[in-house]
């Protein structure tokens, strides 16, 4: 069975080859632009987010603001990550989307179940991101509140590392599942059923997006291997409504 690194690594492999490098400037140029004015943004406005919160702390909590700076620090960090790779994914969408297509055209000579035009599928794409958010929105406000519950947030890395890898999952592998009409509700089932290759593909995936400008190639990667993984890991599993 195919491993969650061996799919990004030949998903790589795959959208650099030719006949798939086309499909990836798009997505790469959007991405660099979206990078470089969220560094300049974060440079400009992080020391005043951490001020501001550190203000927030009620003075009784005082003594413990040696282990709060850090945690406001750790958590003001992922949640500029989370809205980079939310907004990120929200742009690309249309372009990933049409490039898992290519991609499992290319593995498998057929085109998917639901192949659709460039325009379709972008719109198509941005309706299904919009229910991505809905999704995850809500439960990384949760993890951001958690975080400031005494005792609770000393699991947080965890409980962070966690949800981000499931994001990605849910992120990517949803790429050639949309494709091929398997529904939010049932890709979520699916993930669960196999639960293991799916946080370890998101986790993959997490450690791709924290290197900078290396990422910008293995993003587009990591939906080439969504469709390796959708070949080896979901497809075969049953339909449920």
């Amino acid at each position: 069975m195919l491993n969650a690194f061996g799919a990004l690594a030949q998903g790589t492999r795959l959208v650099l080859s030719p006949g798939l490098r086309r499909y990836v400037f798009l997505p790469v140029v959007a991405n660099l632009a979206l990078y470089v004015g969220t560094i300049v943004y974060l440079l400009n406005n992080f020391g005043g987010w951490l001020d501001y919160w550190m203000l927030k702390v009620p003075g009784w909590l005082s003594w413990l603001e040696w282990l709060i700076w850090p945690l406001l620090v750790v958590s003001l960090v992922v949640v500029a990550f989370f809205t980079f790779t939310l907004v990120s994914s929200l742009i690309a969408a249309p372009f990933y989307g049409f490039l898992a297509e290519k991609v499992e055209i290319r593995l498998t000579g057929q085109p998917p179940v639901d192949e659709r035009s460039l325009m379709r599928g972008g719109l198509d794409a941005l309706g299904r991101e919009l229910i991505k958010l809905g999704y995850i929105l809500p439960r990384m406000a949760l993890l951001f509140l958690i975080g400031f519950v005494p005792g609770l947030n000393l699991a947080m890395p965890f409980l962070w590392a966690a949800f981000s890898a499931w994001m990605m999952a849910i992120t990517y592998l949803d790429y050639p599942m949309d494709n091929n009409r398997v529904a939010f509700a049932d890709m979520r089932r699916r993930l669960r059923a196999r639960w293991w290759p799916t946080l370890t593909f998101g986790g993959w995936v997490l450690a791709a997006t924290w290197l900078p400008l290396i990422n910008l190639i293995l993003l587009p990667g990591a939906v080439a291997g969504a469709v390796l993984m959708w070949q080896q890991h979901y497809r075969q599993l049953p339909v449920r409504t």
